[in-house]
Order: structure tokens, then sequence, then C-alpha cells
């Protein structure tokens, strides 16, 4: 997780750097990756002082990021994240991942009703190419077949129906010109292969949650989402992060988390991607490429933004447990999210020396009590789902019951080790 210094001036058409506006920049990655940010994002609000996720001066959100993004600036903090989307909070509002998906039941019965039309074009053009070209008739064949397959496979409505209804509850906004602070959301038009930024002049009238529908509409699995007259896909095809928006807003720090970099399975002993199937192989590509590009971004910071900081969070290189997870599992969801969290507390304390003077410009600093104190448990102990699926309405008030004295207990931990600090400062003091 290294960090990052942007020394440039500020960006053509941006505000002016500002020490103590500070930005955060979420990346994407599907389920996984939103699961991974929510533990890294706990992480650094309970360890850095004046760090509050809800309260900050710009909100950029890419795919995934998007989902968070959007819901930090409504005053959803990390933590009531975690119960909503990792631990699949069934009482009231959730934002749990079954829920949220469904095959593309349009998409295929448009693909159905073309079928017969594709096969006789495929065997006209069979015909055509004639037995001296077997071949050729047959990826002719191919060819027109494979233009029948839907857009998408998976329907992301129920994903906006989801996220339209958290918005809308008091105190919350599905409008960008309402939010407290900026937020931008990146989806690409394909049929231009241009990022689009919503929320910024000329797209600030899209719902919030159809904008990250549309930036987390991966290509293949989600058919394009339709806004006006154009259709958008997932923001993730030109830039990982689109940082500068925050810096163009006047951040003078910004906050980024990528989840998703390259695995190093280099040392001995360790897990090949070479060995794990194609979709790992598929998986590890993408990655860096990710990351390429996200590096030459970086560096293009430090030439047009110059007083800002950015300070990155990422798994490390050799980190299997994000890399090998299963996209489909809950357990998985669960567990990278713990992972995340007990993780960007180590890491926050190994950097503490270059982390320190970068924070402390911008009015922050590091509660090293809290992190050399015992990690308290981020993620609850799950619960069968079919014991969930018989739930009556007194045990369900009683699992929110205990969620909250969870938290509870979780946050007076903190409280007393934060306090505890704060007693022995005078007193090393008095003793000097």
């Amino acid at each position: 997780m290294p960090l990052e210094r942007a020394d440039s001036t500020n960006g053509v058409g941006g505000a002016p750097t500002q020490h103590g506006r500070i930005g955060l920049a979420l990346a994407g990655g599907g389920f996984l990756a939103a699961a991974w940010e929510l533990g890294a994002l706990c992480a650094l609000s309970e360890a850095i002082e004046g760090f509050e996720p809800t309260r900050l001066d710009a909100y950029v959100g890419v795919s995934a990021g998007s989902f968070v993004a959007a819901g930090l600036v409504n005053g959803v903090t990390p933590h009531r994240m975690v119960q909503l989307f990792v631990e699949g909070d069934r009482a009231g509002e959730t934002l749990e991942p079954s829920q949220l998906l469904r095959p593309a039941v349009d998409e295929w019965w448009k693909a159905f009703r073309t079928l017969p039309r594709s096969l006789r074009r495929a065997m006209r053009g069979a015909c055509e190419a004639g037995i001296r070209h077997p071949q050729t008739a047959l990826w002719q064949g191919i060819d027109e077949l494979l233009r029948v397959l839907p857009d998408g496979f998976v329907d992301g409505q129920p994903g906006e129906r989801a996220l339209a209804h958290l918005f809308g509850e008091s105190g919350r906004t599905n409008d960008f010109r309402r939010t407290r602070a900026p937020l931008r959301i990146v989806a690409t038009d394909i049929d231009s292969g241009m990022p689009v930024a919503f929320g910024s002049n000329g797209y600030e009238h899209v719902p919030i949650s159809r904008a990250a529908v549309a930036s987390s509409a991966v290509p293949g699995l989600f058919p394009p989402v339709r806004i006006g007259t154009h259709r958008y896909v997932d923001g993730a095809l030109n830039k990982t992060l689109h940082a500068s928006l925050a810096l163009d807003a006047g951040a003078g720090l910004v906050f980024c988390l990528n989840p998703l970099v390259p695995f190093d399975g280099s040392r001995a002993g360790a897990r090949r991607v070479s060995r794990s199937g194609p979709a790992a192989v598929l998986a590890q590509t993408m990655r860096a490429t990710i990351r390429s590009r996200m590096t030459v971004g970086l560096e293009k910071y430090r030439v047009t933004h110059p007083d800002a900081d950015i300070v990155l969070f990422e798994p490390h290189r050799d980190d299997a447990e994000i890399f090998f997870a299963n996209i489909f599992s809950v357990a998985s969801r669960r567990r990278l999210c713990e992972h995340a969290y007990r993780v960007t507390r180590a890491d926050l304390l190994e950097r503490r020396d270059e982390l320190a003077p970068q924070l402390q410009r911008h009015g922050l600093s590091l509660d090293e009590a809290v992190l050399r104190a015992e990690t308290p448990r981020l993620v609850r102990a799950s619960s069968p789902a079919r014991v969930r699926a018989l739930e009556t309405p007194a045990s369900l008030a009683l699992r929110r019951l205990s969620a909250t004295l969870h938290e509870l207990e979780r946050s007076l931990a903190i409280a007393r080790a934060s306090a505890g600090s704060s007693r022995r400062a005078p007193d090393a003091a008095r003793s000097a």
C-alpha cells in the first residue's frame, strides 16, 4: 500500500487546492471489492482522528465504488454499510447482493424473438459459402448466432430500486444537486468510449441510483444502462480511480482505495495463477492493466495538482485472500471485509511515520493507541440462511438488538483505547 504524493499545479478548470479539504476516490471490482473497501474504511474512520467518511468534501466512485461513495455522501457510515451489504441486514433497508441481482429476462426475450431470423441468415450464409469453403461457412454461422446473444445476463434494476429506496429515506437524497458535498460517479459511454462524470455540469439531473448502476454495468454481464439517448457501462474501462475529479473539486488530501491489484505468486509455496484456471488468468490480466493505468494516473497528478496529497490504500501484492476469493460466496464477502479491516489497521501502524506529516497538513492524525489495542471484530458471526428465513418478528428484533450491542461494544473498546492514550500523554509530559 504505497503512499503517493501529487506535486503539481491545480487542475485546469478545477477549484484551487485547499489544505484541510478531504476527498475520497473509490475504485470498483464487484461485490468483493466493495466489501474490501468497507472494511478498509471502517479501519480508517476508527484510527484517523478527524477523518469522518460521511463528512468529507468530495466523493468519487467508479463501478462498485460508486455504491459506497453514494452511501457515504448520504450519511450512511461504513459500519452501517457493513451491516447492510456484508452481513445482509434483512430487517428494513438492505443491500444484500442476492437481492440486487436477477436474470435479464427482457434481454433474453429480445434475443429469443430474433433467433429464427438469425438462424435463417446463418443457413443462407452457409449455403452461399458452399461446399468448397466449409470453414468459412461455419464461422459465418457462428458469427451470426453470436449476434443473437443478449447484451447482458443480469438485470441491474433491482439494485437501482434498492438504492433509490435507501436514498429516499429522511435526510438522504437521490439527487446530485442536493448532496452536502460534491459526488461524481463515472461511467463509460459505450458508443463513444468516453468517460462521463455524473453529477458534473450537464449530468447532475440523473438520479444517483441510476448513475451508480450505469457505472457498475460490467460489459457482457450487465446490459448497457440507457440514460437519455446514450447507453453506459462500467466506468473503469477508461480509468481506475478518477481521483482527479476530487482534486479538481479543491481537495488537498485524497484518500484512494483500489481493491484490484495483480497477485504476486512468485514466492515459494504461493499459489500460482497460471495453474488456477482461465478465470484466474483473466482476472490477473485485468488487474495488471488496471494497476498499470492507475500508476500512470497518479504520476500525472504530480504535474496537474501541485500541493495536493494522495494516500493510496490497496491490498498487498501477495494477498491471496482477495484474489482467490469466491465472488459468489457470502462467506467470502464477510471474510474479505474482516480481512481488509485488520490488514488496513496493521498497515496504518506500519506506515505511521510517513503518514503522520501527510495527515497533519490537513488537520488529521493517527490514533496509535487504537491501532495498538486489540483489534475488535468488525463482522458479526453469521447465522444460517435457513434460520434467517424462518425468523419471527421477535427474533428479528433480537438480532437487530444484538447487532446494536455488538457495535456499541466495538465503539466502547475503541473509545477506551483512545482515552487511555489521552491520559498517558499528560502523565508523560509531567514526568518529563
